[in-house]
């Protein structure tokens, strides 16, 4: 009998899914997330009242095409929304793919659009993505996803004017730490399931962290991190215990620890709220004899999550803007020599 119940909610879920002409899962809706500029704002408004949400609104400038599947696992599509720039040019732009924070368990890729609408004005095409948060899919899914997000754009690259060699990767927070590891684990199959079953590489050519850890094993990472009072914390909810349950998870998703002689350029953008951006000095350091170009740069007396909001928005865009038009001017003055 219960095999036969089981048949028939089965073909019921069929027929309504084949009705309503639904072909895949695009959201996980999990109602605990709230992180969205308009709730930030109004934890930031009283120390800091002259903020103002940054806009999303699309200037003429710009192109945006929205919901866009660039992976799908099962029923599941991920999405992404692009913008580009509208001026025609023959000469091909730069990339780079933009990840959410909300500490891997919350937020909204549309927290983004102001930073990518920036870059776009300036010649990017710029990604924003949704990825597996921790309420879905522990670590490592959200790294998986931002590989495979990177994947897309560069398959896509003759289509959207791309350069396919001129791909970075950027996110804020939790974001700023999973592009971090994104981009220092090129190559590395144990963080890109899908290398198995493509030739088109998940390697980017910058990396663009705000203000997100760089070390989770350090002290001042596990004080905040691992407090015992948060049950669980977000970290602790992302890897699926604390840091002496979880150590090897902890270490392995440091990207402090992958710095090579082939680590790309990176660029900090760090708030004044320091320990949301531990590890980024220790990593400069590590760098350092590698030639590795680099870049710390502190917006003053801002609060974590500033890029949301003005009048800090602008400055970072043009600070992201600047660095990654000198990683890639001496990319393609190396190219053709």
């Amino acid at each position: 009998m219960t095999y036969v119940n089981n048949i028939l909610r089965f073909t019921m879920v069929v027929m309504f899914a084949a009705l309503i002409g639904c072909q895949c899962i695009t959201h996980f809706n999990d109602p605990t997330n709230t992180y969205t500029p308009e709730t930030t704002y109004q934890k930031l408004i009283g120390e800091y009242p002259f903020i103002d949400i940054a806009s999303r609104a699309v200037p003429e400038t710009v192109q945006e095409i929205k919901n866009i599947t660039y992976v799908r696992y099962g029923e599941r599509a991920l999405k992404l929304d692009l913008y580009l720039p509208k001026a025609t040019s023959t000469q091909q732009k730069a990339g780079i793919v933009f990840v959410h924070g909300g500490g891997w368990r919350a937020g909204y890729r549309t927290n983004f659009t102001p930073m990518a609408i920036g870059l776009a004005k300036r010649g990017y095409v710029a990604a924003t993505i949704s990825y597996r948060l921790s309420p879905e899919a522990q670590y490592p899914a959200a790294i998986h996803d931002a590989k495979a997000a990177i994947r897309w754009l560069r398959k896509h690259a003759k289509k959207y004017g791309i350069n396919p060699e001129q791909i970075a990767v950027g996110g804020g927070s939790a974001g700023g730490q999973i592009a971090n590891l994104v981009g220092v684990t090129n190559g590395l199959e144990k963080f890109d399931p899908q290398t198995k079953s493509s030739d088109v590489s998940s390697a980017v050519q910058a990396i663009v962290n705000i203000d997100g850890l760089s070390d989770f094993t350090s002290e001042a990472a596990r004080l905040h991190e691992d407090d015992p009072r948060k049950k669980p914390s977000a970290a602790g909810f992302w890897f699926g215990g604390r840091y002496a349950e979880k150590t090897a998870l902890w270490h392995e998703a440091s990207p402090i620890f992958y710095v090579n002689k082939n680590t790309p350029p990176i660029l900090f953008l760090i708030s004044a709220q320091e320990r949301f951006s531990v590890g980024h000095k220790e990593m400069i350091e590590k760098m350092k004899p590698f030639g590795i170009p680099h870049q710390a740069t502190q917006i003053p007396d801002s609060p974590h999550s500033f890029w949301l909001f003005e009048p800090w928005l602008q400055p970072s865009v043009e600070i992201v803007a600047k660095f990654l038009d000198q990683q890639f001017k001496t990319m393609r003055s190396d190219n053709a020599r």
